[in-house]
């Protein structure tokens, strides 16, 4: 089991790296990690979860592709993003961000995520999840990074380690933040006008790997609805009443599109819910990046997804 969950923080840890191979030629040539100080984050809300066990590297960001990134996560927060009231629909989702466990893409699959989610009259809560710890050094970590992205794209490494796991067991901190996530907007619906029984997830690569084992083995959080995008599609057990499921993915995804599509076949034969998107193009990581591939199109077909259960219209 160890060595599974080593494999699988390896072979996930390049999906940052990876972005920037598919993303505009502007955002490529902004792939060198810079340190940042950490940016404000007033809205942030600490979860319960206490720190991370045996943490010893403090909290970090840094910037790359137009972007900004966390990392080395030690205590759990969740950042609201509310819409008008005037247009809030009451449904809700938990944004969990990628990165191998290893890093937090906040902008490009956080708050531009719950942006627009609020735009459309849902509100949004950005999940920052506690990471496997890397090293403090930023050249070190970068390099580490590089290793591990060319691990995991190397003959569908990524997707075969996925497969492998036990969720429950190797992602037991995020799973335990993921159920805080829930817990606390549950608490507080009456004052962000949000319907308890109407909360979904989404997540990015990694993050949508925690919003499947939320899903499957998060106990009490219970997911109204769930995206995975560009996440493993490994085939699971689906329990009775599983939730609606939406999936994106990009048919030349080095780390999970040439392994299969068994969560599909899954969720069908459970009868469940579910929406596939596989595009042509897009690679890994995409999120909101403007790129000219239709990839692009997943957050209104998202919208639109979400709209046709009904959580863009109030109950």
């Amino acid at each position: 089991m160890h060595t599974t969950i080593r494999m699988l923080s390896r072979t996930l840890a390049g999906a940052v790296t990876l972005a920037a191979s598919f993303a505009m030629p502007a955002l490529a040539q902004d792939d060198a990690m810079t340190p940042i100080a950490i940016p404000p984050q007033p809205d942030a809300i600490v979860l319960n979860t206490g720190a991370l066990p045996g943490a010893t590297v403090a909290e970090s960001w840094h910037r790359q592709y137009g972007s900004v990134f966390a990392r080395n996560v030690t205590v759990a927060t969740l950042t609201p993003f509310l819409p008008d009231p005037a247009k809030a629909s009451g449904a809700a989702v938990i944004v969990a961000p990628g990165g191998g466990f290893r890093t937090l893409s906040m902008n490009n699959e956080g708050w531009d995520v719950a942006r627009a989610l609020a735009d459309r009259g849902v509100a949004a809560f950005v999940l920052k999840y506690r990471l496997n710890q890397t090293p403090a050094d930023m050249g070190a970590f970068s390099q580490s990074m590089a290793r591990m992205f060319t691990e995991g794209a190397r003959d569908g490494a990524a997707a075969r380690a996925a497969q492998q796991q036990d969720p429950a067991k190797a992602l037991a901190p995020q799973i335990a933040d993921a159920r805080a996530a829930f817990a606390l907007v549950r608490s507080r619906a009456a004052a962000w006008h949000v319907d308890p029984d109407r909360i979904g997830m989404v997540g990015f690569s990694a993050g949508a790997m925690l919003t499947m084992a939320t899903a499957l083995h998060g106990q009490d959080a219970k997911p109204a609805f769930i995206g995975n995008v560009y996440g493993p599609l490994a085939a699971v057990q689906v329990p009775a009443g599983a939730p609606p499921l939406f999936v994106a993915l990009a048919a030349d995804d080095p780390l999970f599109g040439n392994g299969g599509f068994g969560l599909i076949d899954s969720w069908r034969t459970a009868k469940r819910p579910v929406e596939f998107h596989l595009y042509e193009q897009g690679g890994h990581g995409f999120g909101m990046y403007p790129k000219t591939t239709t990839s692009t199109g997943w957050f209104d077909a998202f919208a639109r997804w979400l709209d046709m259960h009904g959580y863009m219209k109030k109950k």
